[in-house]
Formats: C-alpha cells, structure tokens, sequence
C-alpha cells in the first residue's frame, strides 16, 4: 500500500514537471515589487518558473519593437495600446491590474515637506538643495511626466539646475544616500526605499495616476501558462497587499 502510494506520488510529481513551463516576463519597476510579492506562491501551486527583467516603461517599449521575446509583458495601459493590432502582444488578454500616483521621499531628521496643495509642493521643490528622480531620457513615465509638470510649474529651469537623475533604479535611494534633498517617483518605488521619509502623494490637481496592464505575448511559448500568472497578478484577493504596496485596483 506505502509502495503504491509513493509510486502516485512519484507519477503526479513527474507530471507537474512535465506540464511546468518557463515564463518570461517583462515588467516595469513600478510593478516589480508586486510581482516579486505574487510569483513565489504562483510557482510553488503550479510548477512553473517566472523569469523576469524590469525596466522602464520607454524601454521595454524599444524592446518589444525591437524583437524582444517575452510571454508575459506588464506595462502602462496606454503602451500596451500602442501593440493593438501589431502582432506583438494578444490584444485580448490585455488586463488592467493595478494604478499609483507618484509621491515624494524626503530626508530623515529635515522637516516633513509640506505637499498639502500646489503652491506648497512647488515652495518645496525650490527650497530643496537637490531633487532625485528618473531620467525622461530613459523612458521613466514619472521622469517625463514630472518634467511636464516642472515646466507647467514655471520651475523647469530651477529643477534642471539641481537634479539628481536616476537610470533604472530608486529614486529614493538618492535621498537615502543624501545626494539628494527629496525624490519624487510611483508611490509603490518610494515605498520599496528604508531610510527615508515617505512623505506621501503630490496633490491631485497635479497628480499622475497611471494604470498597469498585463498582456500575453503575441509568440508566447505556453499561453495557458502565461494566462495563468496574468490571473495570479490580477486576483481581486491581492487588493490588500496592493494596499501595502502603495498601489491600489484599477
């Protein structure tokens, strides 16, 4: 009977290595942390391995035109749109799976930034000695959309003249490392920083709320496999470990 049982055993492990599947994801550091957060339980019920890269939205972008191969891409909405009909992604499994804003980090010990309204965050913008964020150069959606927002402000030249820019990196690890006063990027990547005052939101009138989305390669090795960490990563019962993230359902 023990025999028999260990041969089932033996035969069910066998085949859930046979049906797991290696599935390549790209996504943006914005979400990375969420996935990071989901994969472990998702390959240890279904014997699949996720192998993921990170990058900013621009450059993932540049990838996937490039010929870059991927099963499961996660990536702002509106980039994903941009594959509609180009054979680059499956446009029906497109998914909306999480949105952030972007939020500011500041030095431990200084005085908490006032952000409460428009005028108070840019006061503090311009008081500060040097301000961390991502590079629009690298395709960043809080770096090309903070520079918007500076120009809006009139403080364009102001910023430029202190900035600290990051490349594929935290922000906030510049304020952590006092190379910079304050940072500003996704809420969910100030968050993921120690060492630094997360000092919240940037007011709404100016904010960013972007959505991510998830979507299965178009030349997807395993569809059903991707399908199912599209699944995982848009399960309704992650809403309170988006909430400790910083992020929140679409």
């Amino acid at each position: 009977m023990i025999r028999s049982f260990v041969a089932l055993l033996c035969a069910l492990t066998l085949s859930h290595a046979a049906n797991a599947a290696d599935i390549r994801l790209l996504t943006t550091g914005a979400f990375k942390p969420i996935a990071q957060d989901i994969i472990p339980t998702f390959e240890k019920e279904t014997g699949h391995r996720v192998i993921m890269q990170n990058d900013t939205a621009g450059a993932l972008i540049r990838k996937i035109n490039e010929g870059a191969e991927f099963d499961v891409i996660v990536l702002t909405l509106d980039g994903l749109e941009k594959f509609y009909g180009e054979k680059k992604i499956l446009d029906d499994t497109v998914a909306p799976l999480m949105q952030v804003g972007i939020g500011m980090a500041a030095r431990i010990g200084s005085p908490r930034p006032s952000i409460g309204n428009i005028e108070s965050f840019r006061k503090t913008l311009l008081a500060a000695r040097a301000v961390a964020y991502v590079n629009p150069a690298s395709g960043g959606t809080s770096g090309i959309y903070l520079e918007g927002l500076f120009n809006r402000l009139g403080i364009l030249p102001q910023i430029r003249a202190k900035r600290v820019l990051v490349t594929g990196g935290l922000a906030a690890q510049r304020v952590a490392s006092n190379d910079a006063d304050i940072a500003l990027q996704q809420w969910s990547e100030i968050k993921l920083v120690s060492g630094v005052q997360h000092v919240g939101l940037i007011p709404t009138p100016i904010q960013l709320f972007t959505i991510y989305a998830g979507a299965v390669g178009y030349r997807a090795r395993d569809k059903d496999a991707a399908m199912g960490l599209i699944s995982a990563f848009s399960d309704p019962g992650n809403e309170p470990l988006f909430k400790r993230r910083g992020v929140e359902l679409p």
